[in-house]
């Protein structure tokens, strides 16, 4: 298939608008319309990974950090981003980088921390601001219904784990055509009066462009009279990190033990613990100090995530466990969930792990 195809559906799933202004997500390298054959996927690009695409026959290498975050002046050897970027230019391999707009969705970085962890109950711990929207359309009672199907198949009406969400109410609607208009109801220059539906849904900013198409081809009028308001609510499907609960609480040390494990942590740096179960969990991949009065916020026993520094530790207050489990190992099963998302859609295309650990950080 056609990289474009590839790249379309990841951006679909998780659109690059809900990726940080700091971000760069999307694709570092390659031409959109490329015949693809095998997608390696890895948690970083180097050039061990790169190595690895040439010798696999893979000339995709879809990564979670983008290997581009500031501009270079120059594509030669004196650097390992150049010389990555010069031998994926000579062997013809695109680079595709899925960050924070993965990090910041509900199904996405902090999901598969959490399922590695066995939480339960999960939601957003920061909720993002800025990406609703309010479509209000008016139309005639006749068309209501078609146009209520046409807006919530193309992606309106949802709210948190509820779809086809609309809000109707009735009222009168007046026009006058003139003589250039060729109305469906009405006559040029005779006032026309006419009970309307007013129809209001709740929409993300990414499916504006297919929700208003959509109302367009389903309205029965020459010229739609809409709304397009934008909101100041908070979206729970977006955002920051993650909060969820244990099946069953747990010890602190046992818990802590239980990270190790599950994330084969080579050391964890944890703040003093508060002698009592781990029972709520607060998270967040990669660096998440920022998020850590959220989590105190909402109750949380302890907060995972990684990058802490040192000053930053004293932030607990004795209110909170912070574990420091690193920004590698925190992230690392981004790229299983990666495969997992290719393959749900693409089940028969060649795509595959990266079998290179791409921690730069040891422990002795």
């Amino acid at each position: 298939m056609k990289l474009f195809q590839l790249t379309a559906y990841l951006e679909e799933r998780f659109p690059l608008n809900l990726q940080e202004d700091y971000d760069n997500s999307g694709l570092q390298l390659g031409d959109p319309s490329m015949e693809i054959t095998r997608v390696l996927v890895a948690l970083d690009c180097t050039e061990a990974i790169v190595e690895e695409a040439i010798e696999t026959g893979s000339n995709v290498i879809l990564v979670h950090h983008p290997i581009l975050f500031k501009g270079i002046k120059r594509i030669g050897v004196s650097t390992e981003i150049e010389r990555i970027l010069r031998q994926c230019i000579k062997h013809d391999i695109a680079i595709y980088a899925i960050h924070t707009n993965l990090d910041n969705h509900i199904d996405g970085v902090n999901a598969k921390i959490a399922e590695t962890i066995g939480l339960t109950q999960c939601c957003v711990l920061q909720p993002k601001q800025h990406t609703l929207f309010k479509l209000v359309v008016y139309t005639p009672v006749d068309s209501e219904e078609r146009v209520h199907e046409a807006v919530c198949a193309a992606g309106a009406g949802n709210i948190g784990n509820y779809y086809n969400c609309g809000y109707a109410t009735l009222g009168t609607g007046t026009f006058t055509p003139n003589e250039k208009a060729n109305p469906t109801i009405g006559e040029a220059h005779v006032p026309t009066r006419l009970q309307e539906a007013k129809m209001e849904y709740i929409l993300e900013k990414n499916n504006i462009g297919a929700v208003l198409a959509a109302m367009k081809a389903a309205h029965p009028y020459e010229e739609v009279a809409y709304d397009l308001i934008a909101l100041e609510n908070s979206n729970t499907q977006v955002g920051s990190g993650m909060i969820g609960q244990l099946p069953a609480p747990m010890d602190e040390l046992e818990f802590l033990s239980h990270l190790k494990q599950a994330f084969n942590c080579g050391v964890i740096r944890y703040t003093a613990l508060q002698q009592k179960p781990i029972r709520t969990v607060a998270l967040c991949g990669g660096a998440g100090s920022f998020l850590l009065a959220q989590a105190i916020q909402q109750h949380a026993d302890i907060f995972i995530s990684g990058d802490f520094k040192y000053h930053e530790f004293f932030g607990a207050e004795n209110k909170i466990v912070i574990a420091d489990i690193g920004h590698y190992e925190s992230e690392q099963y981004t790229s299983a969930l990666l495969v997992e998302i290719i393959r749900e859609k693409f089940p028969t295309f060649a795509v595959q792990l990266t079998v290179n650990n791409t921690n730069p950080i040891n422990f002795l």
